[in-house]
């Protein structure tokens, strides 16, 4: 490879200066030294995503306000230990990866820097450092059961508008309004506001519903237009909401590089961080990948307000899923008032993991389920101490959720239900059976969404107007679901009606629990109707342009399904009392076999979630956590298994894998690992001149030498890459691109600059004290990871995903081969291959 020119380009402040021999070389990684010039690096590189940068917004300047001795604390560390100082650290670019490596030895600085204190002020500041992730959990933990108080409380009484209103206050519920379980004279209905000639109130009802059903989801809409966000196409994602049918954007091409498969595909892609339950947006970010304004103030408040009417519409959809989302930011705007989880990526991940955890928590009101959501489904690193503070996040988000009583029965959430009687041995292969439907129709929902998705969604105008389709889905569902008992409630009410047990002198409200064998076939056929209008509803409501959870939909689905089971083993029972496999279970003195519909509801629910996320020990603990039965966790957990193993053999992929591929994420899964018979060998292309810093003449490089070969990774969508820096073909560092965009954006005038891209001996200057802006050493890695040509494709593996890195250099015989970048592509094509 050729040397970069320099020889035509004026000289740098730097090339006239008196060199002064020094006896000791410093060969400590300049990232990780104290330098002016990295301390005040606190926004975006590039220039087409700087309005992501939170350095402006309200938020960060009123935590500011509020914590404004942080910086005092700062200088304080510099100036005790200055040699320490590591953790200012450039914020990180849009739709970059963290660095974990640099962040875990910046964070070990600050860490050692503190504790080497050992005045009463240290000890103070060392015990409140140990403090802060403890009192960041409760604090997240408390907003997020805050929150989810609003939302249950305020979308209760917007969903029964349309039926009427409270004569008493608008914003009462029909619950509230009429305790007794039926309707009293203080509801008002509007058959009786509205009065037109001739047109019977059964139609005026039905119209008012469909009015309001449609108002309500398109109102929900707007607000979640409103967080658009309009991404350059220079990068390789499809779209960053739950759109099954995104385009997939890149492909891999001979060389290893990406590139677009479709001259359209370089329009710009659109996103709206509202939109869906952002649960696979999460488990992506936690991941590494850096997503401004997807957890910011902006989207926590229109999510929140957008959830409510999007929930009180009707619509075939959930409030649990974007829960996670609506918890997750608020962990990541809390990280704010410490400094230690603000300025340090890998830190703060540690906050996300945990509030992702309590949305859970306060969705299911299973702290337990929580936790363990958290470490199967979002969380990629999931240490010891993470897992204690997710604990404690989910006991705090549990508890004030409990204590503020959102329903006024003292339940956290409106499905939770006892079981008296316990489970017969014979009901084992039903359970087995119902499990194995919950597997397949979840397998089946994904298929049929993403079929669904890939045509519907291609229609020019649903495409370029989301809020038709939404229209569209809306008036369907308030044409369909008034006429059925089943589908006109509410998706948390009905899977509570679906699960709950048949008592003597209970109020049956839906009709569900028969009186005799031949009140049972009628049950059967009602939920009948309302599986296949449920199943298809949720097909076509996943994916809109609205916050939308899938988590208690799958539930009804399948819990609409188990039911109807239950009810036809309740008539096997009751139709054949001698039959020995039954045994005494028709004997009851109630004359009421002892098979509970129930419970077959509540396992098929869980199977069928089970189908569609894949959650296993996760979704078994929240079942258990609803019922409160140890009885049932051996019937949960048989049935959530088969559904998994069956779920598994119809679609590999769960939604959010699904998810996760279609939309290009950048997110390895390091939860299944490929099967590789390679070596890093297979993967490695040369790089061409453009894509190296070659000093193998000098040292120095023409500023605009190196914006060219920025603009190539720009161009090529490598937002977080690097670029090699070679002497005589040996790899001696790396500058990532994000650095190194900043480090030319600092030059005074860059069209007369040199670049100093290698470390030298010390110089005399006038100015010694002030740092050099054309001094990019500051910036560069001197030992960047690397292995032979040879190494097996499973190391190539475990050090991406074990050390979360962004690239490898690969060397041969010790000298500089290649570069190992965008890896997910190539492991998707090997483990189709495989």
């Amino acid at each position: 490879m050729q040397s970069e020119p320099h020889s035509a380009a004026p000289s740098s402040p730097i090339s006239s200066r008196r060199v002064r021999t020094s006896s000791v070389d410093n060969e400590t990684t300049p990232l990780l030294l104290p330098q002016s010039s990295t301390a005040s690096r606190g926004r975006p590189s590039f220039k087409s995503t700087r309005n992501h940068s939170r350095a402006a917004s309200w938020s960060k300047r009123l935590v500011n306000s509020l914590t404004a001795d942080r910086l005092a604390f700062k200088d304080q560390m510099r100036e005790s230990k200055g040699s320490l100082e590591a953790y200012d650290r450039v914020w990180y670019d849009q739709f970059t990866s963290t660095d974990w490596v640099h962040d875990n030895i910046a964070d070990a600085y600050r860490v050692k820097a503190l504790r080497s204190r050992k005045d009463i002020k240290g000890r103070i500041l060392n015990f409140f450092d140990g403090t802060q992730g403890w009192l960041l959990s409760a604090l997240v933990g408390f907003i997020t059961a805050a929150i989810a108080y609003g939302v249950d409380v305020s979308e209760e009484p917007a969903f029964d508008w349309k039926d009427g209103y409270c004569a008493r206050g608008l914003w009462i519920s029909e619950k509230r309004c009429c305790p007794g379980g039926k309707r009293c004279d203080d509801w008002e209905p509007w058959s009786k506001v509205i009065r037109i000639p001739h047109v019977n109130e059964d139609i005026v009802e039905y119209g008012v519903f469909i009015f309001l059903v449609v108002t309500l989801a398109a109102l929900s809409c707007l607000l979640t237009l409103a967080t658009k966000t309009i991404v350059p196409s220079t990068y390789r994602i499809s779209t960053l909401d739950e759109n099954l049918g995104a385009t997939l954007r890149e492909r891999l091409a001979v060389d290893g590089t990406s590139q677009p498969e479709d001259p359209e595909l370089s329009a710009p892609m659109v996103y709206y961080s509202a939109a869906g339950s952002g649960v696979a947006e999460v488990r992506v970010i936690l991941s590494g990948f850096v997503l401004h304004g997807f957890l910011g103030v902006k989207t926590l408040v229109i999510k929140t307000a957008a959830l409510i009417l999007s929930v009180a519409s009707g619509l075939s959809l959930g409030k649990e899923g974007p829960f996670v989302h609506i918890a997750t930011c608020v962990g990541n705007i809390a990280c704010r008032i410490f400094s230690k989880y603000d300025s340090n990526d890998s830190k703060r991940r540690e906050v996300l993991s945990a509030a992702a955890a309590a949305g859970v928590a306060v969705a299911f009101g299973a702290p337990l389920g929580g936790v363990l959501f958290s470490l199967e489904e979002v969380s990629y690193f999931f240490p010891a101490k993470t897992l204690f503070r997710t604990f404690l996040c989910c006991i705090c988000a549990a508890l004030t959720l409990k204590f503020l009583d959102p329903y006024g029965n003292s339940k956290i959430v409106i499905f939770e239900v006892r079981y008296i009687t316990d489970w017969e041995f014979f009901e084992l292969g039903s359970f087995i059976f119902v499990g194995m439907l919950g597997g397949f129709i979840g397998a089946m929902f994904i298929k049929a969404s993403r079929n669904w998705a890939q045509s519907f969604r291609k229609v020019p105008i649903i495409k370029k107007w989301p809020i038709f389709e939404v229209v569209m889905v809306a008036l369907l569902t308030g044409l369909v679901s008034y006429w059925n008992r089943f589908t006109k409630v509410p998706v948390a009410k009905l899977m509570y009606n679906l699960a709950a047990p048949c008592s003597v002198g209970k109020t049956d409200d839906l009709g569900l629990c028969p009186q005799d064998i031949d009140d049972i076939f009628p049950v059967v056929q009602q939920l009948a109707i309302a599986f296949i209008i449920k199943g298809t509803l949720t097909i076509i409501t996943f994916g809109i342009k609205v916050p939308a959870g899938i988590y208690v939909p799958s539930m009804v689905v399948g819990g609409l399904g188990g039911r109807l089971i239950g009810h036809l083993i309740q008539w096997a029972v009751l139709r054949f009392p001698t039959s020995p496999v039954f045994g005494n279970c028709a004997a009851y003195v109630t004359g009421q076999s002892c098979i509970t519909p129930g419970v077959y509801a509540l396992i098929a629910a869980g199977s069928t979630m089970c189908g569609v996320t894949r959650l296993s020990v996760t979704l078994a603990v929240i079942l258990f956590e609803l019922t409160g039965s140890l009885d049932y966790v051996l019937p949960f957990s048989l049935a959530i298994l088969v559904a998994k193993w069956t779920a598994d053999w119809l679609e590999p992929l769960s939604i959010y894998d699904l998810l996760t591929n279609l939309n290009s994420y950048p997110f390895l899964n390091n939860k299944h690992k490929p099967v590789f018979t390679s070596a890093l060998a297979d993967i490695t292309h040369c790089l061409r001149g453009e894509r190296v810093i070659d000093i193998s003449s000098s040292p120095l490089v023409a500023a605009t030498r190196l914006r060219e070969k920025l603009n190539i990774l720009r161009l090529a969508g490598e937002v977080d890459g690097g670029l090699p820096i070679i002497r005589n073909d040996i790899l001696v560092g790396l500058i990532p691109a994000p650095d190194l965009e900043f480090a030319l954006d600092n030059l005074h005038n860059e069209s007369t600059s040199l670049c100093l891209m290698a470390s030298v001996n010390m110089m005399d200057s006038d100015d010694e004290d002030q740092p050099d802006p054309t001094d990019f050493t500051p910036y560069i890695d001197p030992a960047p990871l690397s292995l032979d040509i040879r190494s097996p494709m499973d190391l190539v593996y475990e050090c991406f995903v074990k050390l979360g890195l962004r690239y490898i250099c690969v060397s041969r015989d010790g000298k500089f081969a290649g570069l190992v970048k965008h890896l997910l592509p190539w492991f998707r094509f090997f483990a189709n291959r495989v």
